[in-house]
């Protein structure tokens, strides 16, 4: 409905806007930001309610949500089919203790996540599945495991990961120790423990005339000698396959992850698939690995694991990995523990999640989504001070630089990717860059009128982020 400029409901619904940012401001102290932005430098959207694709705020404007909420809603917010098995399970068991307890949900969802993990020929299938509260928990869990099968094995000597430069794990310490973010590992390293770190396979920098798949390649050549350099040091590798997020989106070519594969069974090292950003569709399939027709040891999900509607995450294993915990000594298994482990709650938004999948055909509505959005970042790639337009599955990515050419990034003094923000969230997109990285990472019920919304706004943010008079 249309409203007049001074129409006293819009007045007032901005006066109430203004007023909760200072409640706000007043208490919260929020995640990933220096609060110091707040209120001018950094502008703080109060969100009203979800639909679908969109956020509406206290102001009542409408959002795109381009970014699916730090990339965990897939299905849209405020999801029926979600939102009614929540209920329906609050009504019946809202939580217990999962240690000595089970209730239907859990298991349930574990059989569901086991039936549809990655499936490699000629390799036993992951077989079992603990769960924790969020992907940092979750990669905690995986690392941990890792350790822990060697120990109880009587080979102490293994006590090193392995990890990809660029790569992020999550901000607890032991997920922190394996990322290689300076932004946010660099005032936390006396507290953390020694990672090796392989080049990152990353096709973005691709020497002149060489392919993403040479690149790959180089890369797992590169990794190879680190692996043989540290023989016998090493209890698991631990990558995102096929996209490292908040690494600014990079991306990289399926053949380093045969490759990684193939590298850890020969050096017995446990392989780690941080599927935590990249899982349930995003990248073109249901789970990045199986677009090298590889299977992990050890794989982490959350994020889009319950549709985003609520915390939870899960780590699946093989059976000889868990086999590794059986002894009569309490100090052989595994005693990692969370308060909502298996949360019956969060279970069933899971499985309602899973159920859409089904239901909607998501994968292959997925596929015509992401052909409509390579369509309209091709355009964006046109302009002058975007190097590089990237593109795997439900994820875009676009590299600002100074002079569009790689070689000649922006002045962090110019915050680029800050101006982009403001410049998006004043037409009703809202973005989250990563530097000078803009990206697309929208939820899958994301429509034509939508994209072009996007595309326009995202068009219009970079060329006042740049100051492309154009």
């Amino acid at each position: 409905m249309q409203t007049a400029p001074h129409d006293p409901r819009m007045l007032a619904e901005r006066d109430d806007a203004a007023a909760w940012r200072a409640r706000d401001l007043a208490v919260l102290w929020h995640p990933c930001t220096q609060m110091r932005e707040h209120p001018d430098t950094l502008p703080l959207l109060p969100v009203e309610r979800g639909e679908g694709a969109w956020l509406i705020g206290r102001d009542g404007r409408r959002y795109l949500d381009a970014i699916s909420s730090w990339w965990t809603n897939i299905h849209g917010h405020a999801e029926p089919r979600i939102a009614e098995a929540i209920a329906r399970q609050a009504r019946t068991l809202e939580h217990v203790i999962l240690a000595g307890v089970s209730h239907a949900p859990a298991v349930e969802l574990a059989e569901r996540l086991l039936a549809i993990a990655p499936r490699e020929p000629g390799r036993a299938p992951l077989a079992k599945v603990f769960y924790a509260d969020n992907g940092s928990a979750g990669v905690e869990v995986a690392l941990k495991m890792a350790f822990h099968w060697f120990r109880n094995r009587g080979i102490d000597g293994r006590t090193k990961f392995v990890a990809l430069a660029n790569g992020y794990h999550g901000e607890t310490l032991g997920a922190l120790a394996v990322g290689d973010i300076p932004l946010y590992r660099r005032v936390y390293a006396p507290l953390l423990a020694e990672a090796l770190f392989a080049p990152s396979p990353d096709a973005y920098p691709c020497a002149a005339g060489e392919t993403p798949a040479q690149r790959a390649d180089r890369a797992a050549d590169a990794l190879a000698a680190l692996l043989q350099a540290h023989a016998g040091e090493v209890c698991a590798l631990i990558l995102e396959p096929l996209v490292q997020c908040a690494g600014g989106m990079r991306m990289h070519h399926p053949q380093y992850l045969r490759r990684v594969r193939e590298l850890c069974d020969r050096h017995g090292v446990f392989l780690i698939a941080d599927e935590i950003a990249v899982g349930f569709g995003r990248t073109g399939t249901l789970f990045a690995c199986e677009q090298a027709g590889i299977q992990p040891d050890l794989m982490c999900v959350s994020k889009g694991l319950t549709g985003g509607a609520l915390p939870l995450a899960a780590v699946l294993a093989t059976q000889a990995l868990y086999d590794g915990f059986l002894d009569d000594s309490r100090e052989r298994a595994f005693l990692h523990s969370h308060s909502y482990t298996g949360n019956p709650l969060a279970c069933a938004a899971a499985l309602a999640s899973l159920a859409i999948f089904e239901q909607d055909e998501v994968l292959a509505r997925n596929r015509v989504t992401a052909q409509g959005m390579a369509e309209r970042a091709r355009a964006i790639g046109a302009q002058p001070h975007v190097a590089d337009v990237r593109q795997t599955g439900m994820i875009v990515a676009f590299e600002l630089t100074r002079d569009g050419d790689k070689a000649t990034p922006f002045d962090p003094a110019r915050r680029t990717g800050l101006r982009a923000y403001r410049a998006a969230l004043e037409r009703g997109v809202l973005l989250r860059p990563l530097g000078d990285v803009l990206y697309w990472m929208p939820p899958y019920c994301v429509d034509e009128a939508a994209l072009d919304h996007l595309a326009e706004v995202t068009a219009a943010a970079i060329r006042i982020a740049t100051g492309d008079p154009a």
